[in-house]
């Protein structure tokens, strides 16, 4: 027994100490038309309606907090004015919106804009826009650097980003205030819940030797 929980004991340490030394921060937003506010039901120019669009977003945070890179994927919105031939679907803008009051509903003010207006990934410009080679839609990624921002900063915006009061939406013709939104949440590293769980049976095995007449796997009723 003793040997099993020395083993258990390195590797607990060894994946904090695999925690530790990787500390980007992992940040995610699911995009859709219900979550805009207020909620967005998207039809042609002639009302007819038109597939609901949706996408998600991926973040990293990088270790000193000097910059944020994302990835977006975006579906059923155009990204060239040419995927269909009506333009209610048409992209104009893409931001990152945060507030110190910012909840899902209440919306925040423009802090960094990647597409259309206003444009401020230019510190350097890292934008790559990628539409479908088929389908409508595209991939979008950028990086929020140190220096740049719609009147403020990264750093100014680090408070509001980490504590669940921003967004990221994209605007449409449509839908000039936004088409999609999601809130930007933060994601527990999968290192985190393999150190949850190493921990967990720490305990179920020490429970296990201080009462020998626990069962040694959970019951299920």
């Amino acid at each position: 027994m003793s040997r099993l929980l020395t083993g258990l004991a390195a590797v607990i340490t060894l994946l904090a100490a695999s925690t530790t030394a990787r500390a980007d921060t992992f940040l995610h937003a699911n995009l859709n038309n219900a979550s805009e506010n207020p909620p967005t039901v998207p039809t042609t120019t002639t009302g007819a309606p038109r597939p609901a669009s949706f996408g998600t977003a991926d973040f990293v945070l990088n270790t000193a907090m000097t910059a944020m890179t994302f990835t977006a994927t975006i579906f059923n919105i155009d990204f060239t004015g040419t995927q269909t031939t009506d333009v209610n679907d048409n992209l104009q803008n893409a931001h990152i919106h945060a507030g110190p009051l910012v909840t899902p509903l209440i919306n925040g003010p423009v802090v960094w804009g990647f597409i259309g207006t206003p444009f401020n990934d230019n510190n350097p410009n890292d934008v790559v826009v990628t539409p479908f080679a088929t389908g409508v839609g595209g991939t979008v990624s950028g990086k929020w650097d140190a220096p740049e921002g719609n009147a403020t900063t990264l750093a100014l915006q680090l408070d509001n980003i980490l504590n669940n009061r921003s967004y990221i939406n994209f605007h449409t013709t449509q839908f000039s205030g936004g088409e999609i939104r999601g809130n930007i949440l933060v994601v527990p590293e999968p290192s985190s819940y393999a150190l949850l769980a190493a921990g967990g049976l720490v305990l179920i095995v020490f429970r296990a030797r201080r009462n020998p007449r626990l069962p040694a796997t959970p019951l299920v009723e």
